[in-house]
Parts: structure tokens; C-alpha cells; sequence
């Protein structure tokens, strides 16, 4: 079942145009991320979705219900948390949000329900602004740059209530970010977006290998010889082979990690090699990120 579905969902301002038909499936519980450059288009969809903004075309459903036809059903199915929070500060915690925090299992905003949200950190406000969003129970959220602006502590805070938010308690995640870390450690699949168009679709994964060319399985060995590099060449396996005869490692190029990596150790300890450590290099997710928008026609 899916959550939020859009068709050629486009915004335009005067002569620019912000997000050029977009067409996304989400599905029902999963963590999808809405990746790209400041200007991509990111804020505008997520407006567009929450019925903050009109589209200029194209059309889009959330929770079942019309973006255009049925503003109010959608504003019920949705929490949203702006990139910046409004809160207001003068109040208690639990004044901001009137109703008990420690439902959700948020003790620290429990513990300081009666604190002036002008002496939080960073940190908590956001967790606050989280929690107020999912005040009415919505099945979905839109978050946009949670962990901006954050420390390193903080900023697994939230990535962690954003995990529970989804996995335990099933609720569908739209999270628009420029933060890779977040994307790769919470996101089931992502969307780069540029210009307002998509560039591409898919997993972390998908995106890693869409960038990776031929996979490398990089192996460090207590020495290097001869009949190891032969016995690696005639397992029909290596595409090619690097040797660092400083740190005693091969670079070995495959077609396909998963099945050419038991064979190729196992030529290896035939002949004798001493294996130190074996891994499969894949760029990182901000490498694919950024070669991608690089790469990008539009």
C-alpha cells in the first residue's frame, strides 16, 4: 500500500519552475529521502504535499487522500516539521505542546515539561518540534533538515526517534535532507533531486552501485608472490589485478563481489596465500551523491 503517491507533480513561479513533474510511490512505514543542492526543489514538494502550496500541475495523494480536493483530509494524515521550528519560547514545554511527551517516550521533554523551551539546546527543541508534529497521531511526516545545525550527539538523537518513529510505531517518513549521513542510516530508498527534476531513484545501495563501475575486492595478505597472482588470473574470476607491495595488498576488479569473492579466496589459500583481511570497496553515498549531480544533464 502506498502512502504518497505523486504524478507529474510540478511547481512553477512566474518563469521559473521549482519542481518539474515529479512522480514518486512511497510506500506505507518506509523512510524516503528527498536528496539534493539547495534550489533542487526539496521544500517546495514537501509545501506541495502538506497542501502549505498549490501545484501548478500534476497531481498527488497522501494517506489515500487529493492534494487539491481534499486539503483538510491530507493536513490530518500529515506532521510536519519546517527547517525552522516555530516555538514559542516564553512557554513551557508542556504548554508548547499539551499533551504528555512521555506517551511517546520522550522522558527528557517529560522531565522538563515545565521548562522554558528558551532554555532547551538545539537538540531538544528539535526533538520537541518532532513530538508536536505527531501530537494528532498522523501516519505520515514530513521532515525537512531535521538534524540541521546539529552536534554529533544530537544529531543521532534525532536520527534515532526517527527510527522508532518508523519502525515501531509504522509511520511513513518523507525526510528532506542534505545531510548523506542521514540518508544513508535511516532512508529505505532516496530520490536525488536537481533543478526540480529527479536525476534518480532507488537505495543507498542502488545509488552506490549506480557509481561504482566494476566492484574491487580489496585483500591484504602477509606476503605477496607470484603463484598467488597466478592462482588468483586462472580462477576465471579477476577482471584485473593491482598489487601494493608496500602494505602486501591486491586490488582485485570482478564483475560481481558476491560471486567472485569465495573464489578467489579460496585460489588464494590453494596457493598458499596468508590472508590478513578481505574488503569489497563501494564509494560512499556522498561520493555517489556527488557524482551524480555532477554527471546531471539538466
Amino acid at each position: 500500500m502506498f502512502s504518497i503517491v505523486t504524478e507529474g507533480l510540478t511547481r512553477k513561479f512566474n518563469a521559473f519552475t521549482a519542481v518539474n513533474h515529479l512522480s514518486l510511490e512511497i510506500s506505507e512505514g518506509e523512510v524516503f529521502g528527498l536528496l539534493g543542492p539547495n534550489g533542487a526543489g526539496k521544500t517546495t514538494t514537501l509545501r506541495m504535499l502538506a497542501c502549505l502550496i498549490s501545484p501548478t500541475e500534476g497531481s498527488a495523494t497522501i494517506a489515500g487522500y487529493d492534494i487539491r480536493s481534499e486539503p483538510l483530509k491530507v493536513r490530518q494524515s500529515v506532521g510536519i516539521l519546517t527547517e525552522n521550528p516555530s516555538l514559542y519560547e516564553r512557554l513551557t514545554a508542556y504548554e508548547n505542546m499539551d499533551f504528555f511527551a512521555e506517551a511517546y517516550g520522550l522522558t527528557e521533554l517529560w522531565d522538563r515539561r515545565n521548562d522554558k523551551v528558551a532554555t532547551f539546546s538545539k537538540g531538544m527543541k528539535q526533538k520537541l518540534a518532532i513530538v508536536r508534529a505527531t501530537v494528532h497521531n498522523p501516519p505520515i511526516l514530513f521532515l525537512d533538515e531535521p538534524t540541521a545545525g546539529l552536534d554529533p550527539e544530537s544529531a543521532k538523537e534525532i536520527r534515532d526517534l526517527m527510527a522508532s518513529l518508523s519502525q515501531h510505531e509504522k509511520r511513513t517518513i518523507l525526510l528532506c535532507t542534505h545531510h548523506l549521513e542521514d540518508a544513508e542510516k535511516l532512508c529505505n530508498r532516496v530520490t536525488i533531486m536537481s533543478k526540480g527534476k529527479t536525476v534518480i531513484i532507488g537505495t543507498p545501495e542502488e545509488l552506490r552501485e549506480e557509481t561504482t563501475g566494476q566492484p574491487t575486492i580489496h585483500i591484504i595478505l602477509r606476503a605477496i608472490n607470484k603463484k598467488i597472482i597466478d592462482a588468483i588470473e586462472r580462477s576465471g574470476h579477476a577482471k584485473t589485478v593491482t598489487t601494493n607491495a608496500a602494505d602486501s595488498s591486491l586490488a582485485v576488479t570482478v564483475d560481481d563481489a558476491k560471486t567472485a569473492t569465495p573464489e578467489i579466496i579460496r585460489s588464494i589459500v590453494h596457493a598458499e596465500g596468508s590472508i590478513l583481511s578481505v574488503n569489497i570497496l563501494r564509494p560512499s553515498l556522498e561520493e555517489a551523491y556527488l557524482k551524480l549531480i555532477r554527471e546531471d544533464p539538466k
